[in-house]
Protein backbone atom coordinates (compact mmCIF):
# COMPACT_ATOMS: atom_id res chain seq x y z
CA UNK A 1 0.00 0.00 0.00
CA UNK A 2 1.40 3.40 -0.99
CA UNK A 3 1.99 6.28 1.42
CA UNK A 4 -0.79 8.28 -0.25
CA UNK A 5 -3.25 5.46 0.29
CA UNK A 6 -2.30 5.19 3.95
CA UNK A 7 -2.67 8.94 4.48
CA UNK A 8 -6.03 8.94 2.67
CA UNK A 9 -7.33 6.18 4.92
CA UNK A 10 -6.17 8.05 8.02
CA UNK A 11 -7.15 11.61 7.14
CA UNK A 12 -9.41 11.29 4.11
CA UNK A 13 -8.92 13.02 0.76
CA UNK A 14 -9.43 16.73 0.10
CA UNK A 15 -13.05 16.28 -0.98
CA UNK A 16 -13.90 14.31 2.14
CA UNK A 17 -12.29 16.91 4.40
CA UNK A 18 -14.17 19.75 2.68
CA UNK A 19 -17.49 17.91 2.99
CA UNK A 20 -16.78 17.23 6.65
CA UNK A 21 -16.48 20.99 7.28
CA UNK A 22 -19.65 21.80 5.33
CA UNK A 23 -21.87 19.00 6.63
CA UNK A 24 -22.63 20.65 10.02
CA UNK A 25 -24.02 23.70 8.16
CA UNK A 26 -26.17 21.43 5.97
CA UNK A 27 -27.44 19.75 9.14
CA UNK A 28 -28.42 23.14 10.59
CA UNK A 29 -30.35 23.99 7.42
CA UNK A 30 -32.16 20.65 7.45
CA UNK A 31 -32.99 21.05 11.15
CA UNK A 32 -34.76 24.33 10.33
CA UNK A 33 -36.91 22.66 7.68
CA UNK A 34 -39.83 21.58 9.91
CA UNK A 35 -40.03 25.03 11.50
CA UNK A 36 -40.13 26.71 8.09
CA UNK A 37 -42.98 24.44 6.97
CA UNK A 38 -45.08 25.63 9.92
CA UNK A 39 -44.81 29.30 8.90
CA UNK A 40 -47.52 31.00 6.91
CA UNK A 41 -46.56 32.64 3.63
CA UNK A 42 -46.51 36.05 5.27
CA UNK A 43 -44.43 34.75 8.19
CA UNK A 44 -41.97 33.21 5.73
CA UNK A 45 -41.52 36.62 4.06
CA UNK A 46 -41.28 38.34 7.45
CA UNK A 47 -38.37 36.02 8.35
CA UNK A 48 -36.35 37.44 5.45
CA UNK A 49 -37.44 41.02 6.16
CA UNK A 50 -36.22 40.66 9.73
CA UNK A 51 -32.82 39.39 8.57
CA UNK A 52 -32.47 42.29 6.12
CA UNK A 53 -33.13 44.69 8.97
CA UNK A 54 -30.57 42.92 11.17
CA UNK A 55 -27.92 43.27 8.45
CA UNK A 56 -28.73 46.96 8.04
CA UNK A 57 -28.59 47.55 11.81
CA UNK A 58 -25.22 45.77 12.11
CA UNK A 59 -23.59 48.23 9.69
CA UNK A 60 -25.70 51.34 10.35
CA UNK A 61 -23.06 53.11 12.47
CA UNK A 62 -20.39 52.90 9.76
CA UNK A 63 -22.87 53.63 6.97
CA UNK A 64 -24.11 56.77 8.72
CA UNK A 65 -20.56 57.91 9.48
CA UNK A 66 -19.51 57.47 5.83
CA UNK A 67 -22.45 59.59 4.64
CA UNK A 68 -21.57 62.34 7.12
CA UNK A 69 -17.88 62.30 6.12
CA UNK A 70 -18.75 62.53 2.41
CA UNK A 71 -20.94 65.56 3.08
CA UNK A 72 -18.12 67.21 5.03
CA UNK A 73 -15.25 66.31 2.72
CA UNK A 74 -16.35 68.52 -0.18
CA UNK A 75 -16.00 71.60 1.99
CA UNK A 76 -12.33 70.97 2.79
CA UNK A 77 -9.20 71.93 0.78
CA UNK A 78 -7.66 69.10 -1.24
CA UNK A 79 -4.64 68.76 1.01
CA UNK A 80 -6.87 68.09 4.05
CA UNK A 81 -9.10 65.43 2.49
CA UNK A 82 -6.85 62.37 2.51
CA UNK A 83 -7.33 61.45 6.21
CA UNK A 84 -11.09 61.49 5.68
CA UNK A 85 -10.83 59.29 2.59
CA UNK A 86 -8.68 56.88 4.62
CA UNK A 87 -11.36 56.86 7.31
CA UNK A 88 -14.00 56.04 4.68
CA UNK A 89 -11.87 53.17 3.34
CA UNK A 90 -11.43 51.74 6.84
CA UNK A 91 -15.16 51.96 7.53
CA UNK A 92 -15.99 50.32 4.20
CA UNK A 93 -13.63 47.49 5.06
CA UNK A 94 -15.28 47.15 8.46
CA UNK A 95 -18.73 47.01 6.80
CA UNK A 96 -17.61 44.16 4.52
CA UNK A 97 -16.10 42.25 7.44
CA UNK A 98 -19.32 42.72 9.43
CA UNK A 99 -21.36 41.42 6.50
CA UNK A 100 -19.20 38.30 6.29
CA UNK A 101 -19.78 37.48 9.96
CA UNK A 102 -23.49 38.26 9.86
CA UNK A 103 -24.11 36.34 6.63
CA UNK A 104 -22.37 33.27 8.02
CA UNK A 105 -24.63 33.54 11.06
CA UNK A 106 -27.91 33.82 9.14
CA UNK A 107 -26.95 31.45 6.29
CA UNK A 108 -28.84 28.39 7.64
CA UNK A 109 -32.04 30.40 8.10
CA UNK A 110 -31.85 32.10 4.69
CA UNK A 111 -31.03 28.86 2.85
CA UNK A 112 -33.85 27.05 4.66
CA UNK A 113 -36.27 29.89 3.80
CA UNK A 114 -35.31 29.82 0.11
CA UNK A 115 -35.65 26.04 -0.02
CA UNK A 116 -39.09 26.27 1.59
CA UNK A 117 -40.06 29.01 -0.89
CA UNK A 118 -39.03 26.79 -3.82
CA UNK A 119 -40.95 23.86 -2.30
CA UNK A 120 -44.14 25.93 -1.95
CA UNK A 121 -43.91 27.18 -5.53
CA UNK A 122 -43.41 23.59 -6.71
CA UNK A 123 -46.35 22.21 -4.66
CA UNK A 124 -48.94 24.96 -5.23
CA UNK A 125 -50.46 26.54 -8.32
CA UNK A 126 -50.82 29.82 -6.41
CA UNK A 127 -49.38 31.36 -3.25
CA UNK A 128 -51.35 34.07 -1.47
CA UNK A 129 -49.65 36.75 0.61
CA UNK A 130 -50.47 40.21 1.93
CA UNK A 131 -49.69 42.61 -0.90
CA UNK A 132 -46.74 44.97 -0.47
CA UNK A 133 -45.88 48.05 -2.54
CA UNK A 134 -43.41 45.97 -4.52
CA UNK A 135 -46.08 43.32 -5.25
CA UNK A 136 -48.34 46.06 -6.61
CA UNK A 137 -45.52 47.54 -8.69
CA UNK A 138 -44.72 44.12 -10.19
CA UNK A 139 -48.36 43.54 -11.09
CA UNK A 140 -48.64 47.05 -12.56
CA UNK A 141 -45.53 46.39 -14.66
CA UNK A 142 -47.30 43.42 -16.23
CA UNK A 143 -45.35 40.59 -14.57
CA UNK A 144 -47.25 37.41 -15.42
CA UNK A 145 -46.46 35.58 -12.19
CA UNK A 146 -48.28 37.94 -9.79
CA UNK A 147 -51.67 39.63 -9.61
CA UNK A 148 -53.41 41.77 -7.00
CA UNK A 149 -56.82 40.94 -5.51
CA UNK A 150 -57.80 43.49 -2.87
CA UNK A 151 -55.11 43.52 -0.20
CA UNK A 152 -53.71 40.16 -1.35
CA UNK A 153 -50.99 39.34 -3.88
CA UNK A 154 -51.42 36.05 -5.76
CA UNK A 155 -48.16 34.49 -6.96
CA UNK A 156 -48.41 31.75 -9.60
CA UNK A 157 -45.93 28.92 -10.12
CA UNK A 158 -45.79 29.27 -13.92
CA UNK A 159 -44.48 32.15 -16.00
CA UNK A 160 -42.62 33.02 -19.21
CA UNK A 161 -38.83 32.59 -19.19
CA UNK A 162 -36.63 32.78 -22.27
CA UNK A 163 -39.67 32.87 -24.56
CA UNK A 164 -41.17 29.68 -23.12
CA UNK A 165 -43.70 29.09 -20.37
CA UNK A 166 -42.15 27.22 -17.47
CA UNK A 167 -43.69 25.71 -14.36
CA UNK A 168 -41.58 25.77 -11.23
CA UNK A 169 -40.90 22.19 -10.13
CA UNK A 170 -37.50 22.29 -8.43
CA UNK A 171 -36.58 21.86 -4.75
CA UNK A 172 -33.11 22.08 -3.23
CA UNK A 173 -31.54 18.81 -2.09
CA UNK A 174 -28.45 18.46 0.10
CA UNK A 175 -26.14 18.50 -2.92
CA UNK A 176 -27.52 21.92 -3.89
CA UNK A 177 -27.13 23.15 -0.31
CA UNK A 178 -23.47 22.08 -0.36
CA UNK A 179 -22.89 23.84 -3.66
CA UNK A 180 -24.55 27.01 -2.34
CA UNK A 181 -22.34 27.05 0.75
CA UNK A 182 -19.23 26.61 -1.41
CA UNK A 183 -20.21 29.56 -3.63
CA UNK A 184 -21.01 31.72 -0.62
CA UNK A 185 -17.46 31.08 0.60
CA UNK A 186 -16.03 32.45 -2.66
CA UNK A 187 -14.90 29.08 -4.01
CA UNK A 188 -15.53 27.14 -7.23
CA UNK A 189 -18.28 24.53 -7.40
CA UNK A 190 -17.93 22.03 -10.27
CA UNK A 191 -21.13 20.23 -11.20
CA UNK A 192 -22.08 18.07 -14.17
CA UNK A 193 -24.81 19.16 -16.57
CA UNK A 194 -28.22 18.44 -15.05
CA UNK A 195 -27.08 18.53 -11.43
CA UNK A 196 -28.74 21.89 -10.84
CA UNK A 197 -26.13 24.65 -11.12
CA UNK A 198 -28.80 27.24 -11.80
CA UNK A 199 -30.78 26.12 -8.74
CA UNK A 200 -27.62 26.08 -6.60
CA UNK A 201 -26.95 29.73 -7.46
CA UNK A 202 -30.30 30.85 -6.03
CA UNK A 203 -29.04 30.21 -2.49
CA UNK A 204 -25.86 32.37 -2.32
CA UNK A 205 -27.34 34.96 -4.72
CA UNK A 206 -30.36 35.42 -2.48
CA UNK A 207 -28.27 35.44 0.72
CA UNK A 208 -25.78 38.03 -0.58
CA UNK A 209 -28.52 40.22 -2.08
CA UNK A 210 -29.94 40.84 1.39
CA UNK A 211 -27.11 43.29 2.06
CA UNK A 212 -28.43 45.60 -0.68
CA UNK A 213 -24.92 45.94 -2.12
CA UNK A 214 -25.73 44.30 -5.44
CA UNK A 215 -25.05 40.77 -6.69
CA UNK A 216 -23.91 40.11 -10.26
CA UNK A 217 -24.73 36.80 -11.97
CA UNK A 218 -22.41 36.46 -14.97
CA UNK A 219 -23.33 34.10 -17.84
CA UNK A 220 -21.68 33.29 -21.17
CA UNK A 221 -24.45 34.46 -23.56
CA UNK A 222 -27.36 36.88 -23.53
CA UNK A 223 -30.00 34.17 -23.93
CA UNK A 224 -28.93 32.54 -20.66
CA UNK A 225 -28.71 35.86 -18.83
CA UNK A 226 -32.22 36.89 -19.92
CA UNK A 227 -33.69 33.41 -19.36
CA UNK A 228 -32.17 32.93 -15.90
CA UNK A 229 -33.26 36.39 -14.74
CA UNK A 230 -36.84 35.54 -15.76
CA UNK A 231 -36.66 31.92 -14.54
CA UNK A 232 -35.24 32.52 -11.06
CA UNK A 233 -36.43 36.11 -10.65
CA UNK A 234 -39.92 35.40 -9.21
CA UNK A 235 -38.43 33.54 -6.22
CA UNK A 236 -36.24 36.53 -5.38
CA UNK A 237 -39.01 39.05 -6.01
CA UNK A 238 -41.39 37.07 -3.79
CA UNK A 239 -39.12 38.13 -0.91
CA UNK A 240 -38.86 41.76 -2.02
CA UNK A 241 -35.55 41.63 -3.92
CA UNK A 242 -35.26 43.61 -7.15
CA UNK A 243 -33.99 41.77 -10.25
CA UNK A 244 -32.99 42.86 -13.77
CA UNK A 245 -30.78 41.89 -16.70
CA UNK A 246 -28.40 44.40 -18.31
CA UNK A 247 -28.60 42.66 -21.69
CA UNK A 248 -32.21 43.85 -21.99
CA UNK A 249 -31.13 47.51 -22.03
CA UNK A 250 -28.93 49.73 -24.19
CA UNK A 251 -25.43 50.68 -22.91
CA UNK A 252 -25.18 53.98 -21.01
CA UNK A 253 -28.97 54.19 -20.76
CA UNK A 254 -30.93 55.08 -17.59
CA UNK A 255 -32.50 51.62 -17.80
CA UNK A 256 -29.10 49.92 -17.62
CA UNK A 257 -28.08 52.13 -14.70
CA UNK A 258 -31.32 51.11 -12.96
CA UNK A 259 -30.52 47.44 -13.66
CA UNK A 260 -27.18 47.82 -11.89
CA UNK A 261 -28.97 49.42 -8.93
CA UNK A 262 -31.05 46.26 -8.43
CA UNK A 263 -30.31 43.79 -5.65
CA UNK A 264 -29.59 41.09 -8.26
CA UNK A 265 -28.25 41.86 -11.74
CA UNK A 266 -27.86 39.28 -14.51
CA UNK A 267 -25.70 39.81 -17.58
CA UNK A 268 -23.03 38.44 -19.90
CA UNK A 269 -19.34 38.65 -19.11
CA UNK A 270 -18.67 40.87 -22.14
CA UNK A 271 -21.37 43.41 -21.23
CA UNK A 272 -20.18 43.61 -17.61
CA UNK A 273 -16.65 44.13 -18.92
CA UNK A 274 -17.57 46.77 -21.49
CA UNK A 275 -19.68 48.67 -18.95
CA UNK A 276 -16.65 48.73 -16.66
CA UNK A 277 -14.51 50.13 -19.48
CA UNK A 278 -17.14 52.71 -20.42
CA UNK A 279 -17.39 53.83 -16.81
CA UNK A 280 -13.65 54.45 -16.75
CA UNK A 281 -14.06 56.69 -19.80
CA UNK A 282 -16.99 58.62 -18.30
CA UNK A 283 -16.60 62.39 -17.97
CA UNK A 284 -18.60 62.61 -14.73
CA UNK A 285 -19.93 60.20 -12.07
CA UNK A 286 -23.45 60.75 -13.41
CA UNK A 287 -22.41 59.09 -16.69
CA UNK A 288 -21.39 55.85 -14.93
CA UNK A 289 -23.79 52.89 -14.77
CA UNK A 290 -22.07 50.45 -12.40
CA UNK A 291 -21.82 50.92 -8.68
CA UNK A 292 -19.13 49.64 -6.32
CA UNK A 293 -18.52 45.92 -6.88
CA UNK A 294 -19.46 43.57 -4.05
CA UNK A 295 -20.17 39.94 -5.03
CA UNK A 296 -20.46 38.00 -8.30
CA UNK A 297 -21.16 34.47 -9.41
CA UNK A 298 -19.62 33.44 -12.74
CA UNK A 299 -21.22 30.57 -14.65
CA UNK A 300 -18.86 28.43 -16.76
CA UNK A 301 -15.94 30.04 -14.97
CA UNK A 302 -13.32 28.06 -16.90
CA UNK A 303 -14.69 29.40 -20.17
CA UNK A 304 -15.12 33.00 -18.99
CA UNK A 305 -11.87 33.47 -17.08
CA UNK A 306 -9.59 31.25 -19.19
CA UNK A 307 -10.87 30.73 -22.75
CA UNK A 308 -12.74 34.00 -23.30
CA UNK A 309 -10.13 35.94 -21.31
CA UNK A 310 -7.59 35.29 -24.09
CA UNK A 311 -9.51 37.76 -26.24
CA UNK A 312 -9.15 41.22 -24.69
CA UNK A 313 -12.05 43.66 -24.49
CA UNK A 314 -11.04 46.78 -26.41
CA UNK A 315 -12.95 50.04 -26.33
CA UNK A 316 -12.00 53.48 -27.56
CA UNK A 317 -13.41 56.97 -27.56
CA UNK A 318 -13.10 59.93 -29.92
CA UNK A 319 -9.83 61.86 -29.88
CA UNK A 320 -10.45 65.58 -29.29
CA UNK A 321 -9.09 67.91 -31.96
CA UNK A 322 -8.65 71.65 -32.24
CA UNK A 323 -11.44 73.53 -30.49
CA UNK A 324 -12.81 70.26 -29.10
CA UNK A 325 -10.05 70.13 -26.51
CA UNK A 326 -11.31 70.05 -22.92
CA UNK A 327 -8.79 72.63 -21.67
CA UNK A 328 -11.35 75.08 -20.28
CA UNK A 329 -13.45 72.35 -18.73
CA UNK A 330 -10.57 70.88 -16.73
CA UNK A 331 -8.56 74.04 -16.11
CA UNK A 332 -10.27 74.87 -12.81
CA UNK A 333 -9.79 71.38 -11.33
CA UNK A 334 -6.16 71.24 -12.47
CA UNK A 335 -5.50 74.62 -10.87
CA UNK A 336 -7.01 73.40 -7.58
CA UNK A 337 -4.83 70.28 -7.58
CA UNK A 338 -1.74 72.31 -8.45
CA UNK A 339 -2.46 74.82 -5.68
CA UNK A 340 -2.84 72.00 -3.15
CA UNK A 341 0.48 70.52 -4.32
CA UNK A 342 2.18 73.91 -4.12
CA UNK A 343 1.11 74.35 -0.49
CA UNK A 344 2.19 70.81 0.32
CA UNK A 345 5.62 71.31 -1.28
CA UNK A 346 6.03 74.57 0.67
CA UNK A 347 5.45 72.76 3.97
CA UNK A 348 7.73 69.89 2.98
CA UNK A 349 10.52 72.32 2.14
CA UNK A 350 10.20 74.15 5.47
CA UNK A 351 10.33 70.84 7.36
CA UNK A 352 13.29 69.71 5.26
CA UNK A 353 15.32 72.83 6.07
CA UNK A 354 14.69 72.47 9.79
CA UNK A 355 15.56 68.78 9.93
CA UNK A 356 18.60 68.93 7.66
CA UNK A 357 20.07 71.59 9.98
CA UNK A 358 19.81 69.15 12.90
CA UNK A 359 22.83 67.40 14.40
CA UNK A 360 20.85 64.15 14.73
CA UNK A 361 21.62 61.76 11.86
CA UNK A 362 18.11 60.23 11.79
CA UNK A 363 16.46 63.65 11.78
CA UNK A 364 18.72 64.73 8.91
CA UNK A 365 17.67 61.58 7.04
CA UNK A 366 13.99 62.50 7.50
CA UNK A 367 14.77 66.00 6.25
CA UNK A 368 16.45 64.58 3.16
CA UNK A 369 13.29 62.56 2.42
CA UNK A 370 11.12 65.67 2.77
CA UNK A 371 13.49 67.51 0.41
CA UNK A 372 13.24 64.69 -2.13
CA UNK A 373 9.44 64.74 -1.91
CA UNK A 374 9.42 68.47 -2.55
CA UNK A 375 11.65 67.92 -5.57
CA UNK A 376 9.39 65.17 -6.99
CA UNK A 377 6.36 67.35 -6.41
CA UNK A 378 7.50 70.66 -7.94
CA UNK A 379 11.12 70.53 -9.19
CA UNK A 380 10.87 74.07 -10.64
CA UNK A 381 9.75 75.65 -7.36
CA UNK A 382 11.83 78.84 -6.92
CA UNK A 383 12.39 78.38 -3.19
CA UNK A 384 13.51 74.79 -3.80
CA UNK A 385 15.93 75.80 -6.57
CA UNK A 386 17.42 78.49 -4.33
CA UNK A 387 17.85 76.03 -1.44
CA UNK A 388 19.48 73.43 -3.71
CA UNK A 389 22.12 76.00 -4.67
CA UNK A 390 23.45 75.96 -1.10
CA UNK A 391 26.59 73.94 -0.45
CA UNK A 392 25.98 70.23 0.28
CA UNK A 393 22.23 70.29 -0.39
CA UNK A 394 22.23 69.08 -4.02
CA UNK A 395 24.50 66.07 -3.23
CA UNK A 396 22.19 65.18 -0.33
CA UNK A 397 19.21 65.22 -2.72
CA UNK A 398 21.02 63.05 -5.26
CA UNK A 399 22.04 60.57 -2.57
CA UNK A 400 18.43 60.29 -1.37
CA UNK A 401 17.16 59.92 -4.94
CA UNK A 402 19.66 57.11 -5.61
CA UNK A 403 18.41 55.25 -2.52
CA UNK A 404 14.77 55.32 -3.61
CA UNK A 405 15.57 54.51 -7.26
CA UNK A 406 17.58 51.39 -6.45
CA UNK A 407 16.19 47.93 -7.25
CA UNK A 408 14.08 49.31 -10.11
CA UNK A 409 12.38 52.02 -7.99
CA UNK A 410 11.16 49.47 -5.45
CA UNK A 411 11.03 52.00 -2.59
CA UNK A 412 9.83 54.94 -4.69
CA UNK A 413 6.08 54.55 -3.90
CA UNK A 414 6.84 55.11 -0.20
CA UNK A 415 8.67 58.33 -0.99
CA UNK A 416 6.01 59.90 -3.23
CA UNK A 417 2.89 58.63 -1.43
CA UNK A 418 1.95 61.99 0.22
CA UNK A 419 2.05 63.88 -3.11
CA UNK A 420 -0.98 64.60 -5.28
CA UNK A 421 1.06 64.02 -8.46
CA UNK A 422 4.68 63.33 -9.34
CA UNK A 423 6.78 65.05 -12.01
CA UNK A 424 9.53 62.90 -13.53
CA UNK A 425 12.14 65.56 -14.21
CA UNK A 426 14.62 63.24 -15.92
CA UNK A 427 12.14 61.99 -18.52
CA UNK A 428 10.87 65.54 -18.93
CA UNK A 429 14.30 66.59 -20.12
CA UNK A 430 14.69 63.68 -22.54
CA UNK A 431 11.21 63.50 -24.08
CA UNK A 432 9.73 66.90 -23.19
CA UNK A 433 6.80 65.06 -21.63
CA UNK A 434 6.03 64.77 -17.95
CA UNK A 435 4.85 61.52 -16.55
CA UNK A 436 2.54 61.51 -13.56
CA UNK A 437 1.35 58.88 -11.16
CA UNK A 438 -2.04 59.19 -9.51
CA UNK A 439 -3.71 57.71 -6.49
CA UNK A 440 -6.42 56.02 -8.52
CA UNK A 441 -6.58 52.25 -8.28
CA UNK A 442 -9.26 50.33 -10.22
CA UNK A 443 -11.47 47.92 -8.26
CA UNK A 444 -10.00 44.48 -7.97
CA UNK A 445 -11.63 42.05 -10.39
CA UNK A 446 -13.60 39.29 -8.79
CA UNK A 447 -12.67 35.66 -9.05
CA UNK A 448 -16.74 31.99 -9.29
CA UNK A 449 -17.13 25.52 -13.67
CA UNK A 450 -19.45 28.17 -11.36
CA UNK A 451 -17.51 30.45 -9.06
CA UNK A 452 -18.45 33.20 -6.64
CA UNK A 453 -16.38 36.14 -5.60
CA UNK A 454 -16.41 39.16 -3.36
CA UNK A 455 -14.95 42.38 -4.68
CA UNK A 456 -13.77 45.42 -2.83
CA UNK A 457 -12.50 48.86 -3.71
Amino acid sequence: MSLNSILSKLFGNKSQRDLKEIQPIVDQINALGPRMKELTNDELRDTINRIKQELADATSADTTAIAEIKNKIEELPFDERQPLWDDIDNREKNILETYEKELDRVLPTVFAAMRETAARFAANETIEVTATDMDRDLAAAGKDFVSIEGDKAIYRNHWMAGGNEIKWDMVHYDVQLIGGIVLHQGKIAEMATGEGKTLVATLPVFLRSLTGRGVHVVTVNDYLSKRDSEWMGPLYMFHGQTVDCIDKHQPNSPQRRKAYACDITFGTNNEFGFDYLRDNMAMSPQDMVQRKHYYAIVDEVDSVLIDDARTPLIISGPVPKGEDQLFNEYKYNVEKVYEAQRKLVGRLLIEAKEKIASEDKEVRKEGALQLFRAYKGLPKNNALIKYLSQEGIKPLLLETEAFYMQDNNREMPKAVEPLYFVIDEKNLRSSRKSKATSRFQPPSVSRSRTSSCRTTR
